[in-house]
């Protein structure tokens, strides 16, 4: 797949996810086999474009190519100088968030409720696409709602305006993150659009991957969810695709040696106060996924410890003591 000038290794990408796609879980996903790796929603407010907490979302440094920073807002002109602002610090590809579908975001019109004005959506698209050289792509939704579908005509209006590649949650903004994936919208989104299109939602195993793709015809798969605490997920659908085999889950030393180094790297990017707190959720989706109820009772304790070394050393200490294959069951 090619968004702009960038061809990509392969056709699986990491969904931008609000508080979890930093910079250090970019790079892991990374190094497991995504082709590229979207940062967090990054507001367009100028006056928070020097915000701490801003610009640890859109920090790059060290990060593989082509990176790529989410945009949020609803004013055309500020999204337009917000994507020239980090195109100037470095950012290869920016992607505009049409999608989110949190209340927070949408009760001041913005993410997934933009869909609901589609003059603004042209406004903000061509605004932003002719304020900046690199490729820019958009991330959207089915719709409002099942009474509101207008995915179709949003990628009309995507295509119209310059956008280079357009990713489609398959839900609605009411459904949020339950109920069945509309595939068949991103179907009929491919058949009209000539740019490169990412199918979204509920992609969490290699068979559901192989599925999606043969059914919509999509360029390419974005994973989310399915990516907390598996980052191996990547490889192994990447391997599913090419031989039609599964790849063995990663056995119990790179299981431990993967959640220690990402722990570590989330400790050192936001330092020991909020690092350590962060990490939490991350252990705990990898604690879980392994249905270990040894592992599961320890996030108790692990949750409650309030220095990152210790934090580390009983990580480690219980996963010292849980040799099976991690992801297994």
């Amino acid at each position: 797949m090619k968004i702009g000038p960038y061809q990509l290794s392969n056709n699986l990408l990491l969904a931008p996810m609000a508080g979890i796609t930093d910079l250090p879980f970019r790079q892991l996903c990374r190094s497991h086999g995504a082709a590229m790796a979207f940062s967090e929603m990054v507001s367009s407010k100028p006056d928070l474009r020097k915000n701490h907490r801003t610009l640890l979302k859109a920090k790059q440094e060290g990060e593989a190519e082509p990176r790529a920073i989410q945009l949020l807002g609803t004013d055309p002109q500020q999204l337009a100088d917000a994507a020239r602002y980090n195109a100037e610090q470095g950012a290869q590809i920016i992607d505009i968030n049409m999608g989110c579908p949190a209340k927070k975001v949408c009760n001041v019109a913005a993410g997934s409720a933009l869909l609901r004005n589609e003059e603004l959506v042209a406004n903000i698209l061509t605004a932003v696409v002719s304020a900046v050289d690199v490729p820019v792509t958009l991330k959207i939704r089915t719709g409002w709602d099942k009474q509101n579908i207008n995915a179709l005509s949003i990628a009309k209006i995507a295509e119209e305006s310059g956008i280079q590649a357009l990713t489609v949650h398959g839900r609605t903004r009411r459904c949020g993150f339950t109920g069945e994936v509309e595939y068949s919208t991103i179907r009929e989104v491919k058949k009209i659009v000539s740019l490169p299109v990412i199918a979204n939602g509920d992609i969490q195993s290699p068979e559901r991957a192989r599925q999606v793709l043969e059914f919509t015809g999509a360029d390419a798969i974005m994973i989310g969810r399915g990516a907390q605490g598996d980052p191996w997920i990547f490889r192994e659908i990447e391997h599913f695709l090419c031989k039609g085999t599964h790849k063995d889950k990663p056995e119990s030393a790179e299981f431990a040696e993967t959640i220690l180094e990402h722990i570590a790297a989330i400790h050192h990017f936001y330092g020991d106060y909020l690092g350590l707190r962060i990490a939490r959720k991350h252990i705990g989706w990898y604690f879980k996924k392994t249905q270990n109820n040894q592992l599961i009772t320890a996030l108790h304790d692990i949750n409650r410890i309030t220095e990152s070394n210790l934090q580390i050393k009983t990580i480690k200490t219980a996963l010292d003591h849980y040799k099976d294959n991690p992801l297994a069951a």
